[in-house]
């Protein structure tokens, strides 16, 4: 291939490629792909060699067509994703600016700068370009960049008045500029404009080289204008107008980076909840080694008020437990023997040990972190469609200052006069208030979210819920607890509930089953003592049998006693109305009788019938529940909880159906379950909400939106806040349009100076950075 330095080649293995006219058809369709220069596709290898233009597409897009025929497609063997952060970002235009500087590095594929977190993520060939050249790309930019992959010592801590150069060149340019207005008032204009020079230098040094700079990669924006704007103002002796603006444009910045800086420190406060080392015992010693160290399996000693260091179990003493930034819990949680924790979590009271379960890189808190900043990465559409809009509006805008500055003149209008106003026109023409409008509401929301125990994957999913249709709770494990719970005891024969739940809690002691639990757990509440059973024996898929004070008594299923040939025709009817509920049965009898019979039921959950009503009470009045159980089952639940519909005898494959139906039904569905057997539906919903994912691999990765704890409430929380969201990023945008159309009116009249024009650009954009900042204060009630 052709050596271009503007180009990236990569080659890439393509697995299953296993016939010619195969290859030949991929090698085509990539070749047909906008920026491919060259491709060559080896049959025989399995390779596909491509070179492209890195500002026109991607290497994702090539594996996506790629993957289209069917091919899995590995990556180059010195391709490596980077990550860093960087100092200064205080704008979108900077940000896209800055990514296309990196993109246009030799063997960079992808580079993406989230403005709002200050993060770059860069795709590139290690070989090609290195980290450090990418550091001296981002630093000729006039912004640093440090890499993430390398621990550095935490810097001391300093203002942020004094630790951004742009603030004290503002505020320079501040007090050299009100020195001239004074001037100009007492002695006179003339002795004012070196002063009027000074403020525009220092002030603008750093607008204007922004602007050098994107003009170089190809970028009109807000920099050029101010720049332009600014420079004519100069030339046609308006000296005041142009420090005004340049200052105006400087303080707009510095103010609209202080905002953002405190976005930015949300997610930061997240990351230093993460310790850095843990208390280990090895080889009987105790050693304080980095959490990136420690092995699953390993016992680490954590004592009253310090941080857990990953997640694990309880294997030794008990204590209360601050597990506020995992699942947004108010109050402290008891863990005992056997207790889930997590890393970052404050151990508040007792001395325990921690066998872990996760490694560092792989606990909740890791998970939470790595999936919030990917959801930053994910643009809802309102964010999609200002997009495309901002390509178009700004050219427009300065094609109508070039028509306002210069075509009067051909009808004999005075040229300083309408210049004066096309220059007006320049300032108002950059859409920086609606480019930010939505990525800072977003990722408020998105923050506010996680402090209260919901993660959100993506701005499309905090957009699409509050347009819900209906709302689909799978029954098990979400609207019920998905434990067995003793509901009622029917004794025979003579014998009391009491006598009747003893022998049951005698002979379930020893048993493990999910019926045994509820029974012993009944007992105990209950206060009711049992005899200890010997000669246990289980008998598989019927039931067990014990002795009890030399008794031999069985419990089990009907099948049980029929074989026993005991007489169980007393008991059908109570048996028979308990299944007709759904509950789970047990019978109690000896050889020669039945003494009783406990029926136990899945619990609802307690907050299950205030969380429909705040979902009816929010306009949601399609709230429908998906069960497998019967239809008696189902209708007294849906009864209970005041649900609006329910389908039952449903299997996990029928639950998609069910979402499908209500889809073409209602619009926009929303389904709430565990994330494990009706992952399917989750899937298959416009939004999938996890429950208890804190604990649970499988609900964070097939959800959606993730509840960290079992919390009905944070269902209409999440809808709340979605529809606040959408309220406030629609709130933004008129603001920025409106006032977009009054000044650029006032301008083309010649109404409007050029200060007045940056103060109302720059002062929308603060309005707007402001007005996303408000959900940040968001809380579930």
């Amino acid at each position: 291939m052709k050596a271009d330095k503007r180009l990236v080649e990569e080659t890439l293995q393509v697995i299953g490629l296993d016939c010619p006219d195969c290859a030949v058809k991929v090698g085509s369709a990539v070749k047909a792909m906008d920026g491919i220069v060259e491709t060559d596709i080896n049959f025989s290898a399995s390779t596909l060699k491509v070179a492209f233009d890195p500002q026109v597409t991607d290497r994702d897009r090539i594996v996506g067509i790629v993957e289209d025929f069917g091919y899995e497609v590995t990556l180059p063997e010195r391709s490596r994703v980077s990550t860093f952060a960087i100092s200064g970002m205080d704008c979108a235009d900077c940000a896209e600016r800055v990514s296309k500087m990196v993109r246009s590095l030799p063997g960079v594929a992808s580079a993406r700068l989230d403005f709002v977190n200050a993060k770059l993520t860069v795709d590139h060939n290690e070989v090609t370009t290195s980290v450090s050249e990418i550091i001296a790309a981002v630093e000729q930019a006039g912004y640093k960049a440090e890499f993430e992959g390398v621990k550095r010592a935490e810097p001391a801590k300093r203002s942020f008045l004094f630790e951004n150069r742009r603030v004290i060149a503002t505020g320079v340019a501040g007090v050299f500029l009100l020195t001239s207005f004074i001037l100009q008032l007492t002695v006179g204009f003339r002795t004012a404009i070196p002063f009027y020079a000074i403020s525009m230098t220092v002030g603008g040094f750093y607008v204007a080289r922004s602007a050098v700079l994107g003009l170089r990669v190809g970028t009109f924006d807000m920099y050029v204008l101010m720049t332009v704007a600014a420079i004519g103002a100069a030339a046609i002796g308006d000296w005041a107008e142009g420090a005004t603006i340049l200052f105006l444009f400087s303080l707009g910045n510095s103010l609209e980076a202080f905002a953002l800086d405190r976005t930015r420190a949300s997610v930061k406060q997240l990351i230093a909840l993460s310790p850095e080392e843990a208390l280990v015992r090895r080889d009987g010693i105790e050693r304080l080694i980095p959490v990136e160290e420690v092995h699953l399996g390993e016992i680490a000693l954590v004592k009253p008020g310090e941080r857990i260091p990953l997640d694990g179990v309880v294997v030794k003493g008990s204590t209360s437990v601050n597990q506020a930034t995992i699942t947004g819990e108010s109050r402290p949680v008891s863990k005992a023997l056997g207790d889930l924790v997590y890393a970052g979590t404050i151990n508040e009271e007792g001395y325990i040990e921690v066998e872990t379960t996760k490694v560092a890189r792989d606990s909740a808190l890791s998970r939470i972190i790595r999936l919030i900043g990917e959801a930053q990465a994910d643009r809802p559409k309102a964010q999609q469609t200002l997009d495309k809009f901002s390509l178009y509006y700004t050219p427009a805008v300065v094609a109508l200052a070039v028509v306002v500055a210069f075509v009067p003149l051909l009808f004999g209008l005075p040229f300083t006069e309408w210049f004066f106003r096309g220059l007006v026109v320049l300032v108002i023409a950059c859409p920086c208030a609606l480019v930010i409008s939505t990525p800072v509401s977003i990722i408020s929301a998105i923050g506010a979210a996680s402090r209260n125990g919901v993660l959100v994957k993506g701005g499309s999913f905090l957009e699409t819920t509050g347009k819900v249709g209906a709302l689909v709770f799978d029954k098990t494990g979400t609207l019920t607890s998905g434990e067995l719970a003793v509901s009622e005891i029917i004794p025979l024969n003579g014998l009391s509930e009491d006598e009747v739940l003893s022998i049951a809690a005698g002979l379930e002691h020893k048993s493990r089953h999910p019926m045994a639990r509820a029974i012993d757990k009944y007992a105990h509440t209950a206060g009711v003592s049992h005899a200890e059973a010997t000669n246990f024996r289980a008998i598989p898929g019927k039931g067990i049998v014990a002795d009890l004070d030399s008794t031999t008594y069985y419990l089990g299923s009907q099948r049980l006693f029929e074989e026993l040939g005991v007489d169980a025709r007393a008991a059908l009817p109570v048996v028979d109305r308990f299944r007709e509920r759904g509950m789970a049965t047990a019978i109690i009898g000896t050889e020669r009788e039945i003494l009783g019979v406990i029926g136990a039921a899945d619990t609802l959950r307690p907050a299950g019938r205030e969380t429909v009503h705040r979902l009816h009470s929010l306009g949601v009045r399609n709230i429908y529940m998906l069960t497998g159980d019967s239809k008696e089952t189902a209708s007294e639940v849906s009864a209970s909880l005041g649900l609006d519909g329910f389908r039952a005898n449903l299997l996990p494959e029928e639950k998609v159906d069910a979402v499908k139906e209500l889809a073409a039904e209602h619009g926009v569905v929303v389904m709430v379950g565990d994330g494990v057997n009706d992952a399917p539906a989750l899937a298959v919903a416009d939004v999938g909400i996890a429950m208890g994912a804190a604990g649970s691999d499988i609900a964070l990765e097939t959800s959606d939106i993730a509840l960290m704890a079992d919390d009905l409430t944070k269902v209409p929380y999440s809808v709340s806040l979605s529809r606040r969201t959408v309220s406030v990023i629609r709130q933004n945008i008129a603001a920025s349009i409106i006032i977009k159309v009054v000044f650029l009116t006032l301008a083309v009249l010649g109404v409007s100076t050029l200060w007045m024009a940056v103060f109302a650009d720059m002062g929308v954009s603060l309005l707007v950075t402001a007005n996303g900042l408000r959900l940040f204060r968001t809380r579930a009630s």
